[in-house]
């Protein structure tokens, strides 16, 4: 029997998630509605897959994979997001995710990836595969926006410190660069997010699910 942790803050999505992969027979599901709940499961108990969403109210999903892989280094996790994930796409791999699955996936293909992570083959839509080889497709004006098109882990960790209030000063000391670097980087993360200042970029994050409530001070 494979044991899968289900970490998600919708009781209707976990539900649903459950009995779709518990009607397999061989794999059982196990809940957990908050990070903190999440992390002690993942500590103390084997999992053979994670399934966790990218926007939890305490935590991002990512920081809570970040967190489960220091404890469990072996950890197979996937993102289960309803969100665009283009914009995660970077970071998901800067920390170790092995793949991600859309709420709106169908029985099939929700076992599908998971069986396929099981096997430990990276889980990857194929709607992400088609936007990547489109924009890889048209040359390297459009392979520049492949690379401005994800967010990577620096740039989370900066506008993480601009939702919290910190100043350029203690974002620099933060991250451990030049305040000049950093207005560097802030220039390239606003071209990214197409925003003009610090508060759009937070609020624009906000909206594409890289931060959550509980990242703004």
């Amino acid at each position: 029997m494979y044991q899968i942790l289900l970490v998600d803050d919708h009781p209707p999505v976990m539900a649903g998630t459950k009995m779709m992969l518990e009607q397999e027979g061989d794999l059982a599901v196990t809940l957990a509605y908050t990070a903190a709940e999440a992390l002690e499961m993942a500590k103390e108990n084997h999992f053979d897959i994670m399934l966790i969403d990218l926007h939890m109210p305490d935590v991002s999903g990512i920081d809570l994979a970040k967190d489960i892989l220091i404890s469990v280094p072996e950890a197979i996790i996937l993102a289960y997001t309803g969100y665009d994930f283009m914009h995660h796409f970077n970071l998901m791999l800067e920390t170790g995710i092995a793949g991600l699955i859309h709420k709106t996936a169908n029985k099939e293909q929700l076992v599908t990836a998971v069986r396929c992570a099981l096997r430990g083959e990276v889980v990857l839509p194929l709607t992400l595969v088609r936007q990547m080889r489109r924009i890889t497709d048209h040359g390297f004006k459009d392979e520049r926006q492949m690379e401005t098109s994800s967010i990577t882990s620096k740039e989370y960790k900066i506008l993480k410190q601009i939702a919290g209030g910190k100043s350029n000063k203690e974002i620099a000391e933060q991250v451990i660069m030049s305040q000049r670097s950093l207005e560097y980087c802030l220039t390239h993360l606003f071209q990214k997010l197409n925003v003009k200042s610090r508060i759009e970029a937070v609020m624009k994050a906000r909206k594409l699910g890289l931060l959550s409530d509980s990242d703004f001070g």
